[in-house]
């Protein structure tokens, strides 16, 4: 996420995390913001402890991320770690179309 956000944030990308917390722990903000701050993490997190997120999205998935076009669609969902070369081809490719 990291280098997504170094190589294409000058073209567009905009990253948003959104912290759905699995156990008790992961649900207080200061640990978040701690994490986020160890991690390097620059980039705005929504905290969902009430899940209200995970559900709009009918997310089942730690983690998951989602792309969204230009126009708010969701266009391109991975599950878990890894595809890493996917997901970099994704973003390229909804960088590269009209807004």
């Amino acid at each position: 996420m990291q280098e997504w956000n170094q190589q294409y944030a000058d073209d567009g990308l905009v990253i948003i995390g959104v912290h759905t917390p699995e156990f008790g722990y992961e649900a207080v903000v200061e640990n978040v913001a701690a994490a986020a701050s160890e991690l390097g993490v620059t980039w705005p997190i929504a905290i969902d402890n009430n899940k209200a997120t995970w559900r709009a999205w009918a997310n089942r998935y730690w983690p998951a991320m989602y792309l969204v076009d230009k126009q708010g669609n969701i266009r391109y969902l991975k599950i878990g770690e890894g595809r890493y070369t996917d997901t970099d081809a994704a973003i390229r490719a909804l960088l590269a179309e009209p807004g």
